[in-house]
């Protein structure tokens, strides 16, 4: 009998193959009994699929828009929307008129963004950032997840600030805001695990209490409104007055544009054939009616207190929960009952963010995708709660300074995705691109030649084939273009750009509407040029 002999190389090649088997199926059993834990919590109700798309043979009825109205009421008709407005007298030193023109306008505008988003949603299946990889490609659009992921966290943090805040205040201290945050942040997460149909259970569940509590702090604050016109700024200058409306309009545009970047995830279960226009007047109405119904309540309160000291320490003391105590402090406990009922707004909100967010996750990698959404949500949870007990002392620095830069990325992301459907996947319009001669001519003997309708049309049966969707050099370039106007026209506390520090004292930020334009011009050519390239 002969033995082959076996280096000491072959060895430890044998070896080493050893421990790379044992590592594998380490990593297949920790993924196994993950799916099977999914699996489980599938069975109690939690949706465990991912960024895949809902085909149209698993979509539910027309009954739904029952209860997607109810979560813009809830998610979009609270606390967190209201925020906002207070800062256009106390941070901003604008009167009520002022602050109200600017505020309303800019947050329709918004609402009109966000809603032309959300149509995107039944005739794909996709969640928003899936449809956004037809615009910036299989690995540009990965960038975009993290602006989003950023935007939707950030969120949270104010929310979360914002609910210690008031179970602080209605007891008198006994609970520390850092406890608050906590039971605010358990809370939303117990939710936001669940899937979609149970997220829009609950907050059409939550509206009805929210909405009520809103009515009645107009009530109960209503002996005070006396107060509202006492504030007066004739003693600042016409260009910083100018400067502060115009970044007070970008900072109030941004509480509803920045829905834009996660609406068609609320839409996925809707029918195909929705029609568009119901799609994107539930989304219209639905955000704009109580965003505007919270927001002038929240400048009537801020106006006040800017006159009415009482009110004023409150908030020195507590914050937003503790003007909002104030507003109620006339009915003793059933305002602060009313002022818990409100927490429920911002879980409310906390759950749509979370929810979202996940998803983000998973489309920004391969790996991150077979991860299921509810260790995404978990994590997500963990994030937001550590940086709002970090920062709850700084609020209105947070929210001043935060809320523009999503402003910003969602802008830009919105133009060019109303420049893609209109001008490029059109099903009213055909496309030409013009075919040049190889030798000199007169115009007149160019030729037009007719793209082909399957480089209009979304094809959303591919929208995990990198080989079939754009490349998205085009709308990554154009962003890019974006960005530099937003570098031009921001004014933050950080950074105010050259052409913002040309308003006023402070600055104007007008960084959002510079980066639309300049994205918006750049767009085209660079597409026209990616389809004559690339042909998708």
């Amino acid at each position: 009998m002969e033995f082959e002999s076996v280096s000491s190389s072959d060895k430890r090649g044998v070896k080493a193959s050893e421990v790379e088997v044992t590592e594998k199926s380490i990593f297949e059993r920790s993924t196994s009994k993950i799916r099977q834990f999914s699996d489980k919590l599938d069975a109690l109700g939690v949706e465990s699929t991912g960024i895949q798309r809902i085909p149209p043979y698993e979509r539910g009825t027309y009954k739904q828009f029952w209860h997607v109205a109810g979560l813009w009421i809830s998610a979009a008709g609270g606390l967190s929307s209201m925020s906002s407005y207070f800062l256009g007298p106390m941070i901003f030193e604008l009167t009520f008129n002022q602050a109200l023109v600017s505020g309303l306008v800019s947050m329709w505008i918004g609402c009109l963004f966000a809603a032309y988003c959300s149509i995107m949603g039944p005739q794909s299946g996709c969640r928003q950032m899936v449809t956004a990889r037809y615009l910036f490609g299989w690995w540009f659009v990965k960038f975009i997840c993290l602006a989003s992921i950023v935007g939707v966290m950030g969120w949270s943090i104010v929310n979360c600030v914002v609910g210690g805040q008031m179970l602080a205040s209605v007891s008198d201290g006994k609970i520390p805001i850092w406890v608050g945050i906590i039971i605010v942040t358990v809370v939303s997460l117990f939710v936001a695990i669940f899937g979609i149909k149970q997220v829009l259970r609950v907050e059409t569940l939550f509206s009805v209490p929210v909405i009520t509590c809103f009515l009645l702090l107009y009530i109960s604050s209503s002996n005070k409104f006396k107060y509202v016109h006492d504030f007066t700024n004739e003693t600042l200058a016409s260009e910083t007055l100018t400067g502060n409306w115009l970044s007070f309009f970008s900072l109030c545009y941004s509480i509803t544009a920045t829905w834009g970047g996660i609406t068609a995830d609320y839409y996925i279960l809707f029918p195909e054939k929705t029609p568009k226009l119901n799609v994107f007047l539930l989304t219209f109405f639905g955000i704009a009616v109580p965003s505007t119904f919270v927001g002038v309540l929240g400048l009537l309160l801020a106006s006040c207190s800017m006159s009415y000291e009482p009110w004023n320490a409150a908030y020195e003391k507590y914050g937003m929960g503790g003007l909002l105590h104030a507003g109620f402090s006339r009915w003793g406990g059933f305002g602060k009952f009313c002022v818990v009922v409100l927490v429920l707004s911002l879980v409310s909100n906390n759950i749509v963010n979370t929810y979202s967010a996940a998803f983000s996750i998973q489309l920004s990698g391969v790996a991150l995708a077979k991860v299921p959404r509810w260790i995404w949500a978990i994590l997500c949870t963990i994030v937001y709660l550590v940086c709002a007990l970090v920062g709850r002392n700084s609020f209105s620095s947070i929210l001043g300074n935060f809320l523009p830069m999503i402003g910003y990325w969602i802008s830009i992301y919105i133009i060019l995705l109303i420049e893609e459907n209109v001008i490029f996947r059109s099903w009213y319009h055909h496309l030409y691109t013009v075919e040049f001669p190889t030798e000199p001519q007169v115009m007149s003997q160019w030729k037009l030649k007719r793209l082909p309708s399957q480089k209009r049309q979304y094809n959303w049966d591919e929208w995990d084939n990198a080989d079939v969707i754009t490349r998205g050099l085009a709308a990554t370039a154009a962003f890019l273009v974006g960005v530099a106007g937003v570098v031009l026209g921001m004014a933050q506390t950080y950074y105010v750009g050259p052409i913002a520090s040309l308003i006023g004292e402070y600055g104007g930020d007008i960084g959002m509407w510079l980066g639309m334009g300049f994205a918006g011009i750049a767009y085209p050519p660079l597409r026209y040029w990616e389809l004559k390239k690339f042909g998708r």
